[in-house]
């Protein structure tokens, strides 16, 4: 990634801090071979210009050529230049109230929009959001078909139609992800190799139609300088809110990226440097220009390892659970999940006949804090073994949560009949997961429960329990 101009940097630098003391001459030399770095890798000569003009400005201030350290504070100003022509803060991607949200994916023809919407959807998934990904692109050849094999990958629904009009498809796929409770919706356009007036129209009257929450302009890292011009009509006719840098890791040059944000004032959000799902990152200006003058970026390294290490202990967290191992901190867990998507009575008055199922209950948001209050009473071991509570123990959590006995005895009563419930679920599961479609004969075989993968096998009392269980009333 920008492996090229990184080099030729960190070799002028070398050089400066070699010299000791510098002299006006000095920085005019180094400043030249900046300048032919950045031309090299691709960067508008435009942008190089106001870049080199502003930097040389700065280095040949006394408080740099005076210094004990001046080629350390050269690179500092080299530092600061370069993170503001990448955008000195982040630029998030923001989600409105609106429900579903929609963004509008554009670009040009192999630009990487399509595998693009595909990375956004996973890492869309993994904030816990539902993603819905439209194909409207009606012109490329096996554009849906990418889109649908791409979606399948990553367990994201995709929402296809036959038909010339894309601005159909858009809105009847804000539609499909309305009824099928998806709340956000990722619309992938159609591109040409070159800037048209077709395709500017067409993504123009999308934009129209569905009044996008976010557009972001997909730009393919090779492309160079010459993407100037094409952000420039793209911003022009759409007005796009923020760029994906797609290929960042298939050119050691990578131009583009230094030159987009100075020419449009567009913020870089995304950087993509693989195929893998999970290979589209957040951008953070300081820290890219941090690695293109070779000090590192310590901080996404140790960011990446935590996700490893998240994603491994909940994959032991799930394997505890499959085995019915429940423990109390699993259950403050459960809760506060619960909780967020409204408590058992709302998920399970979303299925099918489950409003008769559990009447007219309410949620009792109290009770979730009250058994999480207990449950911080308790020792670590407690959480985790909580069989070791005897009558002793229950008293010390009572007088520590400020609650009586008898409030941690219905804790834990409500604990085991939910760790009871789990381990039925999940047998209900497993069995689903082996049963064969026919029988012997070639019919059906009988269904028990409600059909549903983790609540097939429980009864109607069942569900009623598990609502009880979580505070709902």
């Amino acid at each position: 990634m920008l492996e090229n101009l990184s080099s030729r940097l960190q070799g002028i630098f070398s050089g400066l801090r070699s010299k000791g003391r510098l002299t006006e001459d000095d920085i005019n030399a180094a400043m030249r071979e900046i300048r032919m770095a950045l031309l090299e890798a691709d960067v508008n000569f435009k942008v190089v210009k106001a870049f080199i003009a502003r930097t040389k400005e700065r280095c040949l201030q006394s408080d740099v050529l005076d210094s004990l350290t001046p080629a350390q504070n050269v690179t500092k100003v080299v530092l600061d230049e370069l993170t503001e022509l990448l955008g000195r803060s982040d630029s998030k991607l923001v989600m409105s109230g609106r429900i579903p949200n929609v963004i509008m994916l554009v670009g040009l023809q192999g630009s990487g929009k399509t595998t693009a919407a595909a990375k956004l959807a996973y890492r869309l998934k993994q904030e816990g959001h539902a993603p819905l990904l439209v194909a409207c692109d009606i012109y490329r050849p096996a554009a849906a078909d990418q889109l649908q094999t791409l979606g399948g990958e990553i367990d994201a629904r995709v929402f296809r139609e036959d038909g010339a009009d894309a601005v159909r498809i858009a809105l009847d796929g804000i539609q499909d992800a309305i009824d099928n409770l998806r709340d956000v919706v990722i619309i992938d356009t159609a591109g040409r190799l070159h800037v048209d007036e077709e395709m500017m129209a067409e993504a123009a009257a999308i934009k129209e139609a569905v009044r996008p929450d976010q557009i972001l302009m997909v730009v393919d890292a090779m492309t160079g300088q010459d993407v100037v011009g094409v952000v420039e009509a793209f911003a022009e006719r759409v007005d796009f809110d923020g760029v994906i840098m797609s290929k960042m890791d298939g050119d050691a040059r990578g131009g583009g990226a230094l030159s987009v944000r100075e020419v449009t004032g567009k913020p870089i959000k995304f950087i993509s440097a693989g195929e893998k799902p999970d290979a589209l990152e957040e951008f953070h200006p300081d820290r890219m220009a941090k690695r293109i003058l070779g000090m590192g970026d310590v901080v996404s390294l140790i960011e990446s390892a935590v996700r490893v290490q998240q994603a491994e202990e909940e994959m032991e967290a799930a394997e505890e659970l499959a085995r019915g191992n429940l423990t109390l901190n699993d259950f403050i867990t459960m809760n506060r999940q619960i909780r967020k998507m409204g408590g058992v009575g709302k998920l399970i008055s979303a299925l099918p006949g489950g409003d008769k199922m559990l009447g007219s209950g309410q949620i009792d948001e109290g009770a979730l804090d009250g058994m999480e209050i207990i449950i911080n009473s308790m020792t670590a071991e407690e959480r985790v073994h909580p069989e070791v509570l005897n009558a002793g123990r229950r008293q010390r959590i009572a007088r520590g949560a400020g609650v009586t006995v008898t409030d941690v005895n219905t804790l834990m009563k409500r604990y085991n009949e939910t760790k009871k419930m789990v381990k039925k679920m999940t047998v209900g599961m497993n069995q689903q997961a082996k049963r064969p479609k026919k029988g012997k004969k070639g019919k059906k075989t009988r269904r028990r429960g409600m059909g549903i993968p983790g609540l097939d096998g429980l009864s109607m009392a069942d569900l009623r329990n598990l609502s009880n269980m979580m505070g709902d009333k």
